[in-house]
């Protein structure tokens, strides 16, 4: 039955006053609550900590955990270093899904509900979440991404894909990696589009447009993205803004992550499934992409 699922979520979050108030009460809301929420205060220098020590003293069932501030916002690795902090501290283990979500987003009532059966329809489904969306203008618009890539803001995985995939690559890249890793031992993943979470940060805002982009080329070169794909993806952004210097940052990003040597997923058979997947989608084939 979907309301006796189980599931326990992970949030990790830096200075998110603005914001982190209505997570919490979207999650509150749900008819279907979560067994346990650890949110992980990842040195947050604003109210985050005192807003969320606030409301585990209402639901026992939300925990918080108060990292020392490191001076300075670490995009990638950061994050899933937070997570892991919370995974870690854990108290449940009777667990079926496990959520990573972000601290500034607002979910409908039923999000969760919706998304479980989305699950229960389909067993190979590993990894799945909705689609996020920003306000522009008094309007939603969604935020546009492949099918098969569930925005790293909102993924919830199953436990039998979790165990499979190893977790989580602690490197920029990291929600990518773990569903080319998934797609390639069988399992499906999937963004739900009739189901929409109003983000309240565009992303990549905390770290400014240019570097986000930056980034992003770093991120494709940790998960091992084939050079002709990422090149053709540049030329393909050149129309889309910032224009020709969001592309530039992209290929400036890769390339950096040649030149500095940083480490890559240490897996040589996840790489060549994923370039092999993009180059079929270069020729027209079917792929994660469809």
């Amino acid at each position: 039955m979907i309301h006796d699922v189980k599931y326990v979520v992970i949030t990790p979050v830096r200075d998110e006053e603005r914001h982190v108030e209505a997570t919490v009460r979207s999650v509150a809301s749900q008819t279907i609550p979560p067994t346990e929420w650890i949110i992980v205060d990842d040195g947050s220098s604003d109210r985050t900590g005192d807003i969320l020590d606030q409301y585990a003293a209402q639901f026992p069932w939300i925990h918080v955990i108060h990292r020392a501030n490191r001076g300075f916002r670490k995009s990638g690795g950061g994050v899933v270093e937070a997570f892991y902090d919370g995974y870690s501290a854990l108290r449940h283990d009777d667990w079926e899904f496990v959520v990573k979500l972000d601290g500034d987003l607002t979910l409908p009532p039923d999000y969760f509900e919706k998304c479980f059966e989305h699950f229960n329809e389909q067993p190979k489904l590993g990894i799945g979440g909705g689609t996020i969306c920003h306000e522009v203008d008094g309007e939603l618009k969604v935020e546009a991404n492949p099918k098969f890539h569930v925005r790293g803001a909102t993924k919830i995985y199953r436990r039998a894909c979790w165990e499979a995939i190893g977790g989580l690559w602690p490197a920029p890249g990291w929600d990518t990696i773990d569903e080319a890793k998934a797609n390639m031992l069988g399992w499906k993943s999937d963004t739900f589009g009739e189901l929409q979470l109003l983000h309240h940060r565009l992303t990549g805002s905390a770290d400014g447009l240019l570097r986000d982009r930056m980034k992003h080329g770093l991120a494709c070169y940790v998960s091992g993205y084939h050079p002709l794909f990422l090149a053709i993806s540049c030329l393909y952004r050149i129309a889309q803004k910032p224009y020709f210097i969001g592309s530039f940052a992209i290929c400036y990003g890769f390339v950096k992550g040649y030149v500095d040597h940083v480490p890559r997923v240490n897996d040589t058979r996840l790489i060549g499934y994923l370039r092999a997947q993009q180059l079929r989608r270069l020729c027209g084939l079917e792929t994660i992409w469809k």
